[in-house]
């Protein structure tokens, strides 16, 4: 089935599986301090986050994958 909440960048498509999923990746590249959870030397290795492109994760990108998370969430109020 193909993903309805998605859209293209220059470094590669940018997509989530539902609103909760984008509004997790607005808040991970909008934070300026990324922390790891104090779980996480014990407990799962790969966490969604850790998952994303790096791409995504990139500093310098973060301007361009703000405005591909609100263009997908303005075409859901849109719709």
């Amino acid at each position: 089935m193909p993903l309805w909440l998605q859209v293209e960048t220059r470094h590669g498509w940018l997509w989530a599986y539902n609103l909760e999923h984008l509004d997790l990746i607005r808040r991970f590249v909008q934070a300026s301090l990324r922390e790891r959870a104090p779980w996480y030397e014990t407990g799962p290795t790969m966490t969604l986050v850790a998952r994303l492109p790096a791409w995504i994760k990139r500093a310098k990108n973060r301007d361009e994958v703000l405005r591909a998370v609100r263009r997908i969430h303005t075409s859901l109020v849109a719709a």
